[in-house]
């Protein structure tokens, strides 16, 4: 299971892309030294000469500029890509810097290892840890405003290269809580590797059995009376924390971006609107399609298990993110085996499916000492350079065209919004803790409940709109 697997933790906190554990409140006490700067203070204290801006550095693209030497301080989450990918990139990009050494940081546990330095005003100067992670550090220093602004690096030249960083990313990603946690419209978290959501099933059977994937629900539910049939469930899911991407989608669907956004801040009476009873009341009647051993095993201990479902032909569709093939790879599997990928179908008649979008951040504390190095680096991340290399751990920047340099069954899978899908992104916006409020559980962890029965759709509605007006008046 990628680190991102379960969210029913996440304390209304702002959401990523990414790919990782639910948020919870810990270390909220996290503080910020006295004597650091603030976020809207960017002037660091040891800076790159003005002749070596960014800028300049890639005016020319046969030379290769030198810097004062310095240490850049870089803390990376290793995630299910690995570390040594990160090795290779500080690598490529002290290569390309000379001058410039940095000091890498990679582990598992990345707020274990750099929370402790922080808190006594000892500060990376460049941070990838994703929204949605237990430890919640990220989302505290957003609350604190204790995060450098990104907007300026937006319009910095990629090193090496002659495009401007918000040329190379693709776009939408730039639109979101997920990036401008404030919904103001600065950018303070840099997008990185991204994974589409969807419908993962087995193609094989699909042609096997003569029969053709579904566009909408309507031929959702058909297709699982004829599963049905032949003893295969429609649907399984690893764990309930899934159903977060699978709602955004849905949500987005039913109503379109304006509505999601509502869903997504509160708004007084969104979640007993029309358009979120359809889908309370879809995934309801999901729960009827769903297979009868998906509930027990939904934990962290054995949703591989519901995962093995669609694999052994047991289950047709199963939701997930891109990392799902190399999780299960060495997994048997029923003969003819073959990944298929979709979008979640249409809400409504006549509309277009959607794929909800996790990708992991970046971002600079506003404590960090090397701020304009720091800069550097992140524009770097969007190089074609730091793609490669990525890319060769699987981990797939959200840069204009990757999807032209992927094979196999990433480029399927990337390729889902060149095939009609509608990209959807973002998500819960940040609150202040409120007692005994978890948005994320009470929309997502609540569908174990459905699919047993324990609880109806129409009081797992009533409560989500509860939590939602308890949260409306914290928001920040």
């Amino acid at each position: 299971m990628k680190s991102k697997k379960v969210v029913s933790s996440l304390l209304a906190g702002t959401m990523v892309v990414s790919l990782f554990t639910g948020c919870g409140a810990q270390d909220a006490s996290l503080q910020l030294a006295p004597d650091t700067n603030t976020a809207a203070d960017t002037t660091p204290a040891d800076t790159t000469p003005a002749e070596q801006t960014p800028a300049e550095n890639t005016a020319n693209a046969d030379t290769t500029p030198t810097y004062e030497e310095q240490t850049l301080k870089v803390a990376a989450f290793e995630g299910g890509y690995g570390a040594d990918m990160w090795s290779e990139v500080v690598a490529a990009f002290e290569a390309s810097h000379p001058g410039v050494t940095v000091e890498l940081t990679v582990d598992k546990k990345l707020e274990d290892v750099i929370s402790p330095a922080m808190k006594a005003g000892d500060y990376p100067d460049v941070v990838h840890l994703a929204t949605g992670r237990e430890a919640a550090l990220t989302e505290t220093l957003t609350k604190e405003k204790a995060l450098l602004p990104l907007t300026d690096v937006l319009e910095m030249t990629v090193p090496g290269e002659s495009v401007k960083v918000k040329d190379k990313i693709i776009p939408g990603f730039l639109d979101t809580l997920a990036t401008n946690p404030y919904g103001d419209g600065v950018t303070y978290y840099a997008p990185m590797f991204y994974s589409p959501c969807g419908l993962f099933y087995n193609a094989g059977l699909f042609t096997e059995k003569g029969w053709d994937v579904p566009t909408t629900w309507e031929e959702m539910w058909a297709l699982g009376d004829k599963a049905a049939e032949e003893g295969i469930a429609l649907f399984t899911y690893p764990t309930t924390g899934y159903f977060d991407a699978f709602t955004y989608a849905t949500l987005s669907s039913a109503g379109g971006s304006d509505f999601f956004n509502s869903c997504m801040t509160y708004e007084d009476g969104i979640w007993e609107s029309d358009n979120a009873t359809k889908v309370f009341e879809l995934i309801g009647q999901l729960a009827q399609y769903t297979e009868g051993t998906t509930v027990a095993n939904a934990n962290n201990d054995n949703f591989t298990k519901n995962q093995q479902l669609i694999l052994d032909n047991k289950a047709i569709f199963c939701p997930n993110g891109t990392w799902l093939p190399g999780e299960m790879a060495d997994a048997p599997r029923a003969d003819g085996f073959e990944w298929g990928f979709m979008a979640i179908p249409a809400v409504n008649a006549g509309g277009s499916g959607c794929s909800f979008c996790w990708f992991e951040q970046m971002w600079i504390p506003a404590a960090a000492q090397n701020q304009d190095m720091a800069k550097e680096f992140v524009a770097y991340m969007y190089s074609d350079e730091a793609a490669a290399i990525f890319a060769k751990s699987t981990a797939i920047q959200p840069i204009t065209g990757v999807s032209d340099s992927l094979e196999g069954d990433n480029k399927m899978f990337y390729s889902i919004y060149d095939n009609g899908a509608t990209a959807v992104m973002g998500g819960f916006a940040s609150t202040a803790p409120v007692e005994g409020v978890n948005m994320l559980d009470t929309l997502c962890g609540t569908v174990n409940s459905i699919v047993s029965g324990d609880k109806t759709v129409a009081e797992w509605q009533a409560a989500v709109e509860e939590a939602s007006d308890k949260l409306r008046a914290a928001m920040e």
